[in-house]
C-alpha cells in the first residue's frame, strides 16, 4: 500500500505555523488540534522544518527558561525527512524506525501535499490486521 492511500483516508490537511511563531503559540495549537507536531512554514507550500512535542520538551529542559519566549524556527528540526504520495508503508515504517521519527510530511513536486504520523501507520497495520482477522473466521465458519 502507498501512502497515497492513507492521505485519501484521513485528509490531506497539514497544520502549519510560521517561523516566527512563539513556542508557547505552538503549544497551544498542538494541545487544541489534539496532534503531536505541525510544520514551520513561510507560505503554507514549502516546508522549513517540523516541530513536534518532544522538541519542545526537550528545549523547557534547558537551564535557561526562555523556551516558551523561543521561535518556532529556533528549535524546529530543519532537515526534514519527507516522503512521495507513491512510497510505500513498508518504506515508511522502515525510515521511521531508522531515523526514529513519528512524522514525515509529504511532498509533490516540491509543495507539502499532507503529513502521516506513525499513528496514521499503526491505525492502518490495525485495521487490515481486524480485516484479515475477520475474513479468516469468515472462511472458517463457512467454508463452502
Amino acid at each position: 500500500m502507498q501512502v497515497s492511500v492513507l492521505l485519501q483516508a484521513k485528509g490531506t490537511e497539514v497544520v502549519t505555523v510560521a517561523p516566527d511563531a512563539t513556542i508557547a503559540e505552538v503549544a497551544i495549537v498542538l494541545a487544541e488540534r489534539r496532534i503531536g507536531a505541525v510544520v514551520v512554514t513561510t507560505d503554507g507550500t514549502s516546508i522549513d522544518g517540523v516541530l513536534s512535542e518532544r522538541d519542545i520538551v526537550r528545549a523547557l529542559a534547558r537551564p535557561d527558561g526562555q523556551t516558551l519566549a523561543a521561535t518556532a524556527r529556533s528549535l524546529m528540526t530543519a532537515e526534514v525527512v519527507t516522503c512521495q504520495p507513491d512510497t510505500t508503508l513498508d518504506e515508511l515504517m522502515a525510515t521511521m524506525t531508522e531515523r526514529r521519527i513519528r512524522h514525515i510530511p509529504v511532498v509533490v513536486d516540491g509543495s507539502l501535499a499532507g503529513l502521516i504520523s506513525i499513528g496514521d501507520v499503526v491505525k492502518h497495520h490495525i485495521a487490515s490486521l481486524e480485516h484479515e482477522k475477520q475474513a479468516m473466521h469468515d472462511y472458517i465458519s463457512n467454508p463452502y
